[in-house]
């Protein structure tokens, strides 16, 4: 029986959008990408193997021509596709309208190869009934200057990968990966982790108040900082530089504590009087609908949740009709969506909440596409969060989603911030000046919805209210209280997620539908690592970088790599060739060396020179050096020797805080050297520190004749500690660990313990964070159980942090840790994870166990996630597809309804 064949990328996504197109038509999913260019050797169709450019699998001699090949693994669902297209009378490609599904589309068309029916472009930016009808009603063609954008992204990234990760494995490590993004992404974690290595640290003072108006005021007391002495301001952190000395033309009085302390004594009978009082009214906006990266940077910071796990669940959402299309980079709204908005505003807020014109946004992304939408609630009306029956990550993000939305027609906030100056004459006879601001909100407006999140956790929200005494000048005032405070300037904050998502958009570097994926390859490929959530480098990362800024200076640009988003652009614009760019970025012009060039014309590197890293100064003469198993010190012997010692650097310690003082300690103490602390006054055991892997710890020696099964209790040395000071009452409590705190009033056993992101406590699966160490062990069951009584916090914060961290998995590689979870404990090394058997426990676990029960669980196979990828490796023989210029320009012709105009155009 004829039917219409439409075909979407997901099996989710099929069965939601049947529901709505109903009799007539059969919806089935491509699952995914059908074709690619070759992942490996054994990939590569047989008859280009022995190309010059085979290994590529892009003809670089004739046009830059990929070959594509299907999956082993897909060629039944291909075949099942093309049955379903022998009964269809039309065929409708209705993947996502970005550029990678336009791309989806057309290898569809081309290998599917429909004859003598309709093929039509279905495209929407929501999947409800409405908005699916509409679409399959009015179709569109397939837009291939939007394909030729997306190839020519695929190829520029191939040529990059498979020519420069070559020169990494011979200069650098085996097995490491470049990419035109990834590296990049890579060079400004590096980049931030030596501006942090650089920072000296400088130090001032200042004086902070507590004034009294007086009893006639209901808002008496009020706090204020030291402003100026004698007319001139007083240094604050921003006046110094990265150097630690005060930034040039930096007019202030830098205070240290003894003049600090000296001008607190000297103001102690000082009466003041009010200088000024400014009022300026206050008012702020409400903050765009989401986009890609806003709604990726705002789920890091109100809900913890990584870039992927994000686009993971905004995916499922927009799969079962909850939002619209969460890859854009437009902040518009559609007329009914504005309506939708105002129509909850007036009812959930009232009238006075909403303004008299529904509000616009338009976007400051640059080539922003504004015929998408911005992420928000899909249909003409919006369903609540509490009407639309989700559960945990979706419910938390579509309630973001919604009330941004919701917030976007809203009226501004509006108040009053007030700055009062304080003068006053100290004893010594200094003029000196307090500044005390407030504000105060006299109509929240969007902010009764929403309030956005800061990645400065110091910095105050829109919403924070500050309220001041009604003063006008000349009023007296006196000080309840005065103190001088020392401050110290702060490095420049290491990377998150959300500031790295910023700064890509900001330099106009990737896209935003690319940046998940970016931050999990270089967190994957351990070029970065999470020390909460701050991205650290690792010191592969810096080795990689410096082979890349010296020999490849080009790529690894920022503004090279912002401009080739800028050509992509074009190319989907039909404004420029692809063979044009591809030919300039591989051979090179008469302006720049073209890739090909660059990695032959290498010249000698120096390997060791590349792994090795001055900590310090020459006179201090130690070296890190980045080697085959990880990184480590080399630094002269007892005798003075040049690099007679060794040792191996913690995994787990960022570059900034290895100092000639750490190096020194590491060498002083390289790993599996032993410090006998003396005999465990309960077990009678011989208790010693060594410094391993992953920092100093302690732990017991078993007899020789210990049976197999006993294991050494063992405790990681508080931050307070080192290997130099930590003495056997020290480890004897570190080893006591975990410790018993007491008994919660429904029978669970509340433990206090130390973990690899700090002190904690444990109630069944319910883990929460402790302020100190120290807290370990004097925290009583009182103060437990108060924690406890506290509504747990969101995000990361709520994240329980591992039972127990058991080293590397000889397999993976990967650190294992023991965890918590919904079905009790279990194993981790971050990609598989296996649950304890009923005679294992947290406490008798070791590494060797941990690998048997991980092993275990990757002979079942893969993660249904990682299927496609694995099937994709065992592929064996692959059918390959050449695309030809002469048939791409002439389905360019036809595919198009503006092509012949633009044709002609490229032709002059």
């Amino acid at each position: 029986m004829a039917h219409k064949l439409v075909i979407v990328e997901s099996p989710a996504k099929a069965r939601t959008i049947g529901g709505y197109l109903g009799d007539g038509f059969v919806v089935e999913s491509s699952i995914g990408h059908i074709r690619d260019l070759p992942n490996n050797a054994a990939d590569t169709p047989a008859k280009i193997k022995d190309k010059p450019w085979g290994r590529l699998a892009i003809d670089v001699e004739n046009g830059f021509e990929p070959y594509y090949v299907v999956p082993r693994d897909k060629k039944s669902h291909i075949s099942k596709l093309k049955q379903l297209l022998k009964d269809a009378d039309e065929l409708y490609l209705a993947t996502d309208e970005d550029r990678e599904g336009e791309a989806i589309a057309w290898h569809l068309l081309d290998e599917l190869k429909p004859k003598g029916i309709p093929v039509r472009r279905m495209v929407f930016h929501e999947i409800t009934k409405a908005a699916i009808q509409e679409a399959a009603a009015n179709p569109r063609e397939l837009d291939m200057d939007l394909v030729e954008a997306q190839e020519t992204r695929r190829i520029l990234d191939r040529l990059y990968g498979y020519e420069v990760s070559p020169v990494l494995w011979r200069k650098v490590m085996s097995g490491l990966s470049a990419g035109r993004v990834q590296s990049v992404a890579t060079r400004l974690v590096v980049d931030r982790e030596k501006e942090r290595m650089a920072f000296k640290a400088a130090s001032y003072w200042d004086l902070e108040g507590t004034f009294d108006a007086g009893s006639k005021h209901d808002q008496r007391m009020f706090p204020a900082k030291l402003h100026t002495i004698d007319g001139t301001r007083v240094a604050s952190g921003s006046n110094f530089g990265q150097d630690g000395q005060l930034k040039a033309r930096a007019d202030v009085v830098h205070l240290d504590k003894r003049r600090a302390e000296d001008l607190v004594s000297a103001l102690a009978d000082t009466t003041y009087d009010v200088r000024s009082v400014e009022a300026k009214p206050y008012r702020r906006s409400p903050y765009a609908p989401f986009r890609t990266t806003t709604l990726q940077q705002e789920a890091s910071r109100k809900l913890g949740m990584s870039a992927s796990v994000t686009m993971s669940v905004a995916q499922r959402l927009y799969e079962n009709g909850f939002i619209t299309y969460m890859r854009t980079d437009s902040t518009t709204l559609s007329g009914s969506a504005i309506g939708a908005a105002r129509a909850q505003v007036q009812e959930l807020y009232g009238a006075e909440y909403l303004p008299d014109a529904p509000r616009t946004y338009a976007s400051k992304v640059k080539n922003a596409q504004e015929a998408h939408e911005a992420i928000r609630p899909a249909g003409d009306t919006f369903r609540t969060p509490a009407q639309t029956g989700l559960t945990g990550d979706q419910f938390r993000l579509y309630e973001l989603i919604w009330m941004r939305t919701v917030a976007s027609q809203m009226k501004d906030a509006v108040g009053q911030s007030v700055t009062i100056r304080l003068g006053g004459a100290a004893a010594t006879g200094e003029d000196v000046v307090f500044s005390a601001s407030g504000r105060v909100i006299t109509f929240h407006g969007f902010l009764k919805a929403y309030v956005e999140g800061t990645d400065d956790s110091a910095a105050a929200k829109d919403d924070q209210e500050t309220r001041l005494p009604n003063l006008q000048q000349g009023d007296r005032v006196s000080a309840a209280s005065l103190s001088a405070n020392g401050h110290e300037t702060k490095p420049p904050s290491r990377y998150t997620e959300a500031t790295l998502i910023k700064e890509l958009e900001e330099r106009e570097i990737g896209r935003p539908s690319t940046y998940a994926s970016i931050i999990g390859t270089i967190l994957n490929r351990g070029y970065v690592y999470k020390k909460g959530t701050a991205l650290v480098p690792a010191w592969i990362a810096f080795s990689v970088v410096r082979l890349l800024t010296e020999h490849f200076t080009r790529l690894i640009d920022y503004d090279f790599t912002a401009g080739m988003e800028t050509v992509l652009d074009d190319i989907a614009r039909g404004e420029k060739e692809r063979v044009n760019e591809l030919s300039e970025f591989y051979y090179g012009s008469d302006r720049v060396a073209g890739l090909q060039r660059l990695v032959t014309e290498l010249g000698d590197i120096d390997a060791k020179e590349l792994a090795t890293f001055p900590v310090g100064s020459e006179e201090d003469g130690i070296h890190l050096r980045v080697g085959k198993y990880g990184p480590y010190l080399e630094g002269p012997g007892d005798d003075g020797a040049p690099f007679a010692k060794r040792a191996n650097v913690p995994d787990d310690l960022p570059p900034d805080e290895l100092t000639v003082e750490k190096a020194r300690e590491l060498l002083a103490n390289p790993a599996g050297e032993e410090i006998d602390l003396g005999v465990h006054p309960e077990t009678g055991l011989q208790v010693v520190a060594k410094n391993g892997r992953f920092g100093p710890y302690v732990t017991e020696l078993l007899p020789e004749d210990a049976p197999k099964s006993a294991r050494p209790r063992t405790g990681s040395l508080f931050k307070s500690m080192s290997l130099d000071t930590v003495t056997l009452d020290d480890a004897v409590k570190l080893l006591s660990l975990p410790r018993t705190v007491g008994t919660a009033e429904d029978g669970e056993e509340i433990t206090a313990q130390n973990g690899r992101y700090g002190p904690y406590l444990k109630k069944g699966s319910d883990s929460r964070s402790l302020t100190s160490e120290d807290q370990i062990f004097t925290i009583s069951l009182d103060e437990a159980l108060k924690i406890y009584s506290q509504p747990k916090q969101r995000g990361r914060a709520a994240a329980a942090p591992p039972l127990k961290e058991l080293g590397n998995d000889p397999v993976s590689g990967q650190p294992v840790v023991v965890k918590a979870g919904r079905f009790g404990e279990y194993v981790t090394d971050g990609e598989y994870n296996a649950t304890l058997r009923k005679d294992d426990s947290v406490e008798s676990i070791t590494i060797e166990r941990a690998a048997e029960l991980l092993a275990e669980r990757r002979a079942k196979g893969p993660a249904k996630k990682a299927a496609k990828k694995g099937a994709k490796k065992t592929a064996a023989k692959k059918s390959a597809a050449k695309k030809t210029t002469a048939k791409k320009t002439a389905k360019k012709t036809t595919a198009k309804k503006t092509t012949a105009k633009k044709a002609a155009a490229k032709k002059s």
